[in-house]
């Protein structure tokens, strides 16, 4: 037994360092390309952005719910997930549906952001201030009645100007940074989404957002270049009473925020094949007026078995396997055209009317197909087998 235990320890300590390994690391102009569109968000937002692109999988089942509650928004929609065994950062960003929409849908870039801030933390938290640095440069970073902006020993902090009140600005990465350094790697470039409107060129806003005064549990701490929890008895941030997986969680407490890899919940190949059955759209043109309508829910087996999906248009193909269970005991399963005795049959008026009944079940015993050759059931299954 202490051996057995011994062996386990010691692959439980391995799988952290295993996991390390498999980091990919950036080059800055990926890195710049990447953050374009988000460095000038709030550092509240900016830091729980970062930490829920690490979760890829739970943000789209966390947009997927978002879209079936439409105009759900702020702290009704996180305290409607409170069951939910998401990351509190990803439940936080229910508050923001149209950003949460857009990670949803560009899941490689989110992926891809996750990934560089595991690996490059500091890094990233350095491309983020000069990106903010380019901005104001440009004279397009300054303070208003939406945020203020803070220039504070060589870095530049943003906040809300209302802590009640956020608003997730919109801007073309082409004009608030000035020209793009890096021909080979444009910037993320998006729409803006449906309700903003222009205040200066490039920049758009909407409509504020409402939310309670300590919503974010996150931040930065910009002196050690890494992000923070600032809040951890936040409502959404404390555990939830019941799960709807068996996980165990990391506690969360403040200091530097630690990652939780049960919820990363085997990103990789599972990744991948959820990649391809999201089918992620083209990011838009950068000047488009709308955002373009957001896909419908895609199901699969896997969001079956959690309860949330409705089942694939197979299930819903009407079964005609229910004559085989109410078939009498001992008689023969029949396959095509054989000859019947009829005598026997003409005698018995129940097993008359029982005989058409069966040629369904000898169709799908041919091969699991509608439809069949010439030859009956055994003919269709040789034309269409199941898929």
């Amino acid at each position: 037994m202490k051996r057995l235990l011994a062996v386990l320890l010691s692959l439980l300590l391995a799988l952290p360092a295993a996991y390390a390994q498999d980091r990919k690391s950036f080059p800055q102009a990926e890195l710049d390309q990447m953050l374009a569109p988000v460095a000038l968000y709030p550092d509240p937002l900016l830091s729980q952005v970062l930490m829920a692109s690490t979760y890829p999988l739970e943000i789209v089942e966390a947009a997927r719910w978002s879209r079936a509650h439409p105009g759900i928004q702020g702290d009704e929609a996180v305290r409607a997930v409170a069951e939910k065994d998401w990351d509190p950062s990803v439940k936080s960003l229910l508050a923001f549906p149209n950003l949460l929409a857009r990670m949803d849908e560009q899941l490689d870039w989110t992926r891809r952001l996750g990934d560089a801030f595991l690996a490059q933390e500091a890094q990233v938290m350095d491309t983020v201030q000069q990106l903010r640095q380019r901005a104001q440069a440009s004279g397009n970073l300054a303070p208003d009645e939406r945020q203020s902006v803070v220039v504070e020993g060589g870095t530049i902090a943003i906040e809300p100007a209302n802590p009640r009140v956020v608003y997730v600005p919109y801007y073309d990465p082409y004009v608030v940074y000035g020209p793009w350094w890096w021909s080979a790697y444009p910037p993320v470039v998006w729409a803006p989404w449906p309700g903003y409107a222009v205040v200066r060129p490039g920049f758009w806003w909407g409509v504020g957002i409402g939310i309670t005064t300590g919503f974010f549990y996150g931040g930065v701490d910009w002196h050690h270049r890494h992000v923070k929890v600032v809040h951890a008895q936040n409502y959404y941030v404390k555990p939830a009473y019941r799960y709807q997986n068996a996980y165990w969680h990391k506690p969360i407490q403040a200091g530097r925020w630690q990652h939780d890899t049960t919820h990363r919940r085997g990103v990789g190949q599972r990744y991948d094949q959820r990649r391809a059955e999201h089918r992620a759209q083209p990011m838009p043109p950068a000047f488009r007026t709308a955002s373009p309508q957001h896909p419908q829910p895609r199901f699969d087996k896997r969001d079956e078995r959690r309860g949330d999906a409705q089942p694939d248009h197979r299930m819903q193909q009407p079964r005609v396997e229910g004559p085989q269970r109410q078939q009498p005991k001992g008689q023969a399963p029949q396959r095509g055209p054989q000859p019947r005795m009829e005598a026997p049959q003409r005698s018995q008026p129940r097993m008359e009317a029982h005989r058409p009944q069966s040629q369904p079940r000898m169709e799908t015993r041919g091969g699991g197909g509608f439809g069949g050759g010439g030859r009956g059931g055994e003919g269709g299954g040789r034309g269409h087998g199941r898929s």
